[in-house]
């Protein structure tokens, strides 16, 4: 560090003007959190934070989180200064259609931008995830002498993340794994959007961190570089001794700089008004116009020579390594560009058959553990869990080591026991896979998808390959009542763009949804493909085999298919996941009274309505009406069955019986399925 210029406090002013003249062009935006922790960010950027401009998906670079999204000026103005490719026309056309400077930080949008951040809090567990993939990565890969893989984590968080519970889902786990190299900045300067935090946010954050096992240091002024300096290095000193990571709680002002409205509510979330503009020019003694940088300020910035010289010895430090263990080398490559094994689709296609072969009649959760354990065997990346249901969603396997901490370092493990945390635990898997290395999964009761929709929505939006596996998918739970039955949640996550939700009817097509969701194309970091999240939804009860030739079982990657089919067919029946059974004997119901009928099995609306209309016409005839059956809400199945279909489903709260007793109750029946065929013709 004693090669770097001492940190100049004017050079902060950099940022702010480009803040607070991007929210003014804008007019709109937050101007206020990227100028109270300007000089947090200048010390950091410049003194710290190991990156490079010229190629920010560098595999070991310090990866930075701007959980507070709503001051992405703040990271703009930061890629744009030391050198990423953001020239100043994307600043001035901050929060505009198409620009890469959008109202919110969005990973594959502006180079540079490690996560999707603004529902605050969320990029806080990304950090903790992207912790996680780091310290699991270096376990397994770095070797006595060579250390390649060896990166902090740094994230700024400002009240509102702090607020949302959670920060303290996935901060507990960082303490309780003692993640050591995250390092987070708390911005703490006492403002909301409602003004002054201390009337609904009196909490003691520091004890509060101290108590999950946090390292924190207290009351660090976030506008005294020499401080900040101090605070950093004292942070990344205990990093190294893996004992936990570290929060810096910063005073700040929010809004340092303008004379008239720093410090107040008034500068969080709007422009500052032309004349607080002028004001605070005067103020910082900045004399240059809106958008224009004096070049003895781009050069301090400019991290690009630095930067190469850091990727530059990272590289020969990976080439010695490479050369020592090549076979490690070309794995650590595979698996952080997101590829899978050159042999995988030959060996999944063996486990679909093998599935088929061995004709099980169980229920779709086991038939999902069992999916997990043979891709597991396959792909050593493939890391996940379960929000403490592992005995229920079945997310463990034979053999399988749980994630523990270890007396320095994590103790390696592919089992990850997440506690009570659903909606922590889906935001950690969008860090984890957005860092690159592995492959997560999570798993829960599907009734409590609701606690980790957002994050479910994010990884959609960021089109990361996370797994979601929710059991217990229906009134087929029986017993435990209304408060654990989805009715709502199926159509509901599906209406959720680019995620794709499978419910399979068998053990074949769960092995098959298992197979398509990781064969999505992988996004790893800011190398965002045209994939993204899947869900498996499961059912707890037993579900009968289906029997099929090799030409149906190909045709449940397409999402819908026909299962089973008769000459001169008058109808379709359309079903998913345990109904699916329903609809094969109200099939043969039917067919004892005359009624020729097709049944049609949909384990994945989301692929079947991206397939050619040829195929979705052969497969649901316009001429034939349909009848579609799900247990839950029927609202989303009127898009296949149309105005003069019927659907049979559940459009109330559940009850607590046994499963047989509600099916009956609720005329999920096969009777009531061949009925509702027979009104239509």
């Amino acid at each position: 560090m004693s090669a770097l210029p001492a940190p100049d406090p004017s050079m902060a002013n950099a940022i702010r003007v480009l803040a607070m003249d991007a929210v003014q062009q804008a007019k709109s935006g937050h101007p206020g959190a990227p100028m109270g922790m300007a000089d947090i960010a200048h010390v950091l950027w410049t003194r710290h934070l190991r990156h490079n401009p010229a190629d920010p998906a560098w595999i070991d670079r310090d990866r930075f989180v701007l959980s507070n999204g709503h001051g992405s000026m703040l990271l703009y103005a930061l890629l744009h200064l030391t050198g990423y490719d953001l020239p100043m026309a994307e600043l001035r056309q901050f929060r505009q259609l198409h620009s890469r400077t959008p109202g919110h930080p969005e990973v594959g949008v502006t180079p540079g931008v490690e996560t999707t951040t603004g529902p605050l809090g969320q990029g806080l567990a990304n950090g903790v995830g992207m912790a996680l993939a780091q310290a699991l990565l270096a376990q397994e890969f770095n070797r006595p002498g060579h250390t390649v893989i060896d990166h902090d984590t740094y994230v700024f968080v400002g009240d509102g993340c702090l607020m949302e519970g959670i920060s303290h889902e996935a901060c507990s786990l960082a303490g309780t794994l003692g993640l050591s190299r995250l390092i987070v900045f708390y911005d703490d300067n006492g403002i909301s959007i409602d003004g002054h935090v201390e009337n609904w946010f009196a909490d003691d954050t520091p004890s509060r961190f101290e108590a999950y096992g946090w390292y924190v240091l207290r009351d660090v002024d976030g506008h005294d570089m020499t401080a900040i300096e101090a605070a950093i290095v004292q942070a990344r000193a205990h990093a190294a001794s893996g004992r936990g990571p570290t929060l810096i709680c910063c005073r700040t002002v929010i809004g340092r700089g303008a004379p008239n409205k720093a410090g107040s509510e008034k500068v969080h979330g709007s422009p500052l008004g032309a004349e607080e503009v002028a004001a605070t020019r005067k103020a910082l003694g900045w004399t240059h116009p809106p958008f224009e940088i004096p070049q003895d300020v781009y050069d301090y910035w400019d991290g690009r020579a630095r930067g190469a010289r850091q990727q530059s010895d990272w590289q020969s430090r990976f080439d010695r390594y490479a050369a020592q263990y090549p076979d490690l080398a070309a794995e650590l490559r595979r698996r952080m560009a997101g590829k899978l094994p050159v042999d995988f689709v030959e060996r999944a296609r063996a486990f679909v058959q093998s599935t088929q072969d061995k004709a099980e009649s169980i229920a779709t959760r086991k038939a999902s553990q069992q999916a997990i354990q043979a891709f597991a065997a396959m792909l050593p990346e493939l890391l996940g869990g379960s929000a403490d249901l592992t005995g229920s969603n079945f997310t463990d396997w034979p053999g399988v080591e749980p994630l523990r901490r270890g007396a320095q370092h994590l103790q390696p493990g592919r089992h990850i026991n997440f506690g009570v945390r659903e909606f922590g635990m889906a935001a950690i898997l969008n860090g984890i896979a957005l860092h690159g290395g592995y492959l997560p999964f999570g798993g829960t009761f599907l009734t409590f998808s609701d606690y980790s929709r957002n994050a479910l929505r994010m990884a959609s939006l960021m089109r990361q390959r996370v797994i979601h596996v929710f059991t217990h998918d229906s009134i087929g739970l029986g017993e435990d009542g209304p408060t654990h039955q989805p009715i709502e949640h199926a159509g509901s996550l599906r209406l959720i763009p680019n995620l794709h939700v499978w419910r399979p009817c068998d053990t074949t097509e769960t092995a098959v949804a298992w197979q398509m969701a990781l064969s999505r194309p992988a996004s790893v970091g800011m190398d965002v493909q045209g994939g993204g999240p899947s869900a498996l939804l499961l059912s707890r009860q037993n579900l009968p085999f289906v029997a099929r030739d090799a030409a149906t079982t190909e045709a449940i990657s397409r999402g819908g298919y026909v299962l089973r089919d008769m000459v001169g067919a008058r109808a379709v029946i359309i079903a998913t996941g345990s109904e699916v059974e329903l609809a094969l004997q109200a099939q043969d119901q039917l067919a004892a009274r005359g009624v020729a009928t097709r049944v049609a099995s949909m384990p994945c609306t989301q692929i079947f309505d991206v397939q050619d209309a040829g195929w979705r016409a052969a497969v649901l005839p316009p001429d034939l009406p349909r009848v579609a059956v799900e247990a839950g809400g029927t609202t989303t199945w009127y898009k296949y069955v149309g105005t003069t279909g019927a659907v049979v489903g559940i459009d109330t709260f559940g009850e607590s019986a046994p499963a047989g007793v509600l099916f009956k109750y609720f005329n999920l029946t096969a009777a009531h399925v061949a009925a509702a065929v027979e009104q239509l013709l």
